[in-house]
């Protein structure tokens, strides 16, 4: 089980730095109407999120009712309604994003690179599926088609996170490996899906093997 005080802890660290770079460098808004000060701070926020994906509850509305109102309003005491926390989760975003970056593991010389598909509804319900409606596509993985997008990830030989990139389904698997390894050297290692001329080509005159 997850320690929630060095989880909240580490985030908090981050926040403490990050919210007064985010700051410095965002563009004003000169139409900006500043909102109500909230009771949770964007760490606590932040640590609730990581903790439904850490926890594994199917949907968040269950795991904040049911888990986070009923057995960790002492380490959140100030906890807000349910659609509150929803309009605060939205902003979180981006400050995930970079906290996600900021744990980047280390460029050991030796890399894996993989793909997993990442469904937003049932086959069935294409046509009638509307929160990624224009942004999802079919795709075709190891295990069959399905409709969304796809996450790419690079890990080092210790199981880190280097490097990682999503995208709609219909994104071949190759075209992501650049970007997410513009910056490493030594050996990557892939399946078949990987495997091209033209990729290995271009990988190699940057140390890549």
């Amino acid at each position: 089980m997850i320690d929630i005080t060095t989880l909240f802890c580490n985030i908090d660290d981050f926040c403490n730095n990050f919210e007064a770079l985010w700051k410095e460098y965002s563009i004003p808004n000169l139409n900006y109407i500043p909102k109500k000060k909230t009771a949770l701070s964007l760490s606590e926020v932040m640590s609730i999120v990581v903790l439904f994906h850490v926890i594994g509850y199917r949907n968040f509305k269950t795991f904040y009712i049911e888990y986070v109102s009923n057995f960790l309003q002492k380490d959140f005491p100030k906890l807000l309604s349910y659609n509150r926390f929803i309009e605060l989760k939205k902003a979180c975003a981006f400050p995930l994003h970079a906290y996600l970056i900021s744990l980047s593991g280390q460029a050991t010389g030796l890399f894996f690179v993989d793909s997993t598909p990442l469904k937003v509804c049932h086959s069935k319900r294409i046509h009638s599926h509307k929160v990624f409606k224009n942004i999802a596509k079919r795709g075709k993985s190891s295990t069959g088609w399905f409709y969304g997008f796809k996450l790419h990830v690079v890990v080092n030989d210790c199981g880190e996170l280097v490097a990682f990139m999503i995208t709609s389904g219909s994104v071949d698997d190759r075209k992501t490996v650049p970007e997410m390894c513009k910056d490493l050297t030594g050996k990557l290692i892939g399946d078949k899906g990987y495997i091209s001329k033209n990729l290995f080509s271009e990988l190699i005159t940057h140390s890549l093997q």
